[in-house]
């Protein structure tokens, strides 16, 4: 058995895969925001509470939104702030007595979904994630390509391809400290920001992309803009690494018919494709990252009972 935990910034979720990649169980509790050894007393008591309701131990993987620092082997780059700088794997292993392994979470989705979802059985799978920010995963042969500085597939801080004159001009500051990165025009925020700087208006992402299927003239201009911008931007990426399949995920996936968009347009931006891109939308959605924590352990790797 796989327990997958999934460590948000509001909550914690464990869940339970069985061999044949089934779900068991799923329990969610609160994430204690400020309170790091809360935290860390929270997710050992979700994977002892699982395992007694099993009747069974397993192999535990963790997603969290940051990175574990191949240098000083501590959190970094957290948006929940009170992980950065703690070794997080290493109490939760002194806490529940046996190893474990630890992914970002942008990665976790990327198991997950090359694994056995919305891309199972492809060879390169590159992972997005597109939402309040814009991250990424990259997967080959069914294992994480994580690099030596833990960054692979972080395309969002990238500078957008091929800016025109416009862009340039306006190019959004980054919380990274640049100008112009992808994630500061694709991600959600991105495109509300565009709207209303071009119409006046304040409206989410959902309903600029509603409006534009509706007809306003507006909302139309932006969001071709936003899609062109997306396809430069995956066209990029494709070029470097050919995927055999872009799994799109994060709040903007649901954004009805932006897989098949980008997909279109960014064929375009590619270098003499064959065929075009394969660029799906995720099967698991939110349940991606706790199911790809699981995945972190293959199959031949997770012992049928782990010694107390």
């Amino acid at each position: 058995m796989r327990l997958g935990i999934d460590l948000g910034g509001t909550k914690i979720e464990i869940a339970a895969i069985g061999d044949d990649g089934r779900e068991r169980l799923r329990e969610r509790v609160p994430t204690p925001v400020h309170n790091y050894g809360e935290i860390v007393i929270a997710i050992t008591s979700l994977v002892r509470t699982a395992e007694e309701r099993l009747a069974t131990r397993g192999s535990v993987g963790v997603a969290i939104p940051g990175t574990i620092s191949a240098r000083t082997g501590l959190v970094k780059n957290a948006n929940s702030t009170v992980l950065n700088g703690r070794p997080l794997d290493r109490d939760l292993e002194t806490a529940l007595k046996r190893p474990i392994r630890m992914a970002n979470d942008a990665n976790c989705f990327t198991l997950s979904e090359s694994t056995d979802g919305a891309a199972a059985g492809r060879n390169v799978v590159f992972g997005v994630i597109a939402g309040t920010g814009v991250g990424g995963g990259v997967c080959v042969g069914g294992r994480l390509l994580e690099g030596p500085h833990r960054i692979a597939g972080e395309w969002g801080h990238n500078p957008l391809p091929a800016p025109r004159a416009d862009e340039l001009a306006a190019a959004p500051s980054c919380y990274c400290g640049r100008n112009g990165c992808i994630e500061t025009w694709i991600s959600g925020p991105a495109l509300a920001r565009d709207f209303n700087r071009r119409t006046g208006r304040s409206l989410q992402a959902a309903e600029i992309h509603r409006l534009a299927s509706d007809g306003d003239s507006g909302a139309i201009d932006v969001m071709e803009d936003f899609l062109d911008r997306f396809a430069r931007a995956m066209g990029s990426v494709i070029n470097i690494l050919d995927p055999d399949a872009v799994v799109l995920g994060g709040g903007l996936s649901n954004l009805p018919g932006l897989a098949g968009d980008v997909a279109r347009c960014s064929e375009a931006y590619t270098f003499m494709p064959e065929t075009p891109p394969l660029i799906v939308k995720n099967a698991f959605g939110d349940s991606s990252g706790v199911r790809g924590a699981a995945w972190l352990w293959r199959t031949e790797e997770v012992p049928s009972a782990l010694p107390r």
